[in-house]
């Protein structure tokens, strides 16, 4: 079972916790109505809120993270998010459901949820191919209370691959995204979610 996105330590056992890993183009999140629901509207993480206490004034920077949790590494981190991007991309694409559900945060999954929903009602059916693995920038990395914070830029070519009522079509695109992956560093759980996807400028 894929596990969830892109942590930390994943460059040091990229295959093992590449299921670890996070990212689908969520991206992709269809860059049509369907992007609406995918990213464009940006959901925000339901589970894992920042906890309310003293006020917290967010701190910027990859040494924050590392504060709490020494095995943070920026370049492993987005050596596993561009993986994991694709990862979530495809599966969204081909609906599923398992992979996006393991990936992402409650909130998240529903607005894949439901425009997979709306797909699969017209009948359309799709398939994502990347002629070359997606560019990744770190945006920013954060501490917001126990949540560990960190915002990845990326830019992706892919093929889109469709077919439904009308036909088959194949569709070129060229996308920009800032995706949000959030972690409570005080859990067991080492996975990062992806909790936010925003566009971006190319």
């Amino acid at each position: 079972m894929i596990e969830l996105v892109i942590f930390a330590a994943l460059a040091a056992v990229v295959l093992f916790q590449l299921y670890t890993v996070l990212g689908r183009k969520v991206g992709r999140q269809p860059e049509d109505a369907e992007a609406e629901a995918a990213g464009r509207v940006s959901p925000k993480p339901a589970a894992q809120p920042v906890e309310p206490g003293p006020a917290v004034a967010p701190v910027s920077g990859g040494d924050s993270i590392r504060a709490r949790d020494p095995s943070f590494n920026e370049a492993e981190f987005l050596s596993g998010a561009a993986q994991a991007y694709q990862m979530l991309v495809k599966a969204y694409a081909t609906s599923d459901r398992v992979v996006l559900k393991d990936l992402t945060s409650p909130s998240v999954y529903q607005t894949f949820d439901k425009a997979i929903a709306k797909r699969e009602a017209e009948g359309v059916v799709e398939t994502i191919d990347f002629p070359h693995p997606p560019r990744a920038d770190l945006e920013s990395a954060e501490m917001v209370g126990d949540i560990a914070r960190v915002k990845v830029r990326f830019l992706a070519e892919y093929r889109s691959r469709s077919k439904g009522p009308e036909g088959e079509a194949v569709d070129d695109r060229r996308t920009a995204e800032v995706w949000t992956f959030e972690r409570k560093v005080d859990s067991r759980d080492p996975n990062w979610a992806l909790a936010r996807v925003d566009a971006a400028q190319a």
